[in-house]
């Protein structure tokens, strides 16, 4: 009975973990996970996790699909890609003017 206590708190953790990795871009359920099993542990890892949207970005040359510059291939049409010449900015930079 003392075990079953420990659930609702697990899946508290877990779905606060989970809506945390998603608004910065990851999936919920990957989170939802992380936060559920080590329950106070994973939701700081969830809360300190970098922003996806922070990462710089590069066009596919192939299909002209924007990715992130650390993808190593194509999501769109599979081609392997190299380390680009440039970089476009994150999607949270500010604009240039």
């Amino acid at each position: 009975m003392e075990g079953l206590a420990l659930v609702p708190i697990m899946l508290a953790f877990g779905i606060s973990g989970g809506l945390v990795g998603r608004r910065k871009g990851s999936s919920f359920w990957i989170w939802f996970v992380i936060s559920m099993i080590p329950p106070f542990i994973g939701l700081l890892a969830a809360i300190f996790y970098r922003y996806e949207t922070d990462e710089l970005r590069r066009p596919c040359p192939s299909c002209g699909r924007v990715l992130r510059i650390s993808d190593a291939v194509c999501t769109r049409c599979g081609k392997d890609l190299e380390w680009p010449e440039f970089a476009l900015p994150p999607k949270t930079a500010p604009p240039v003017r």
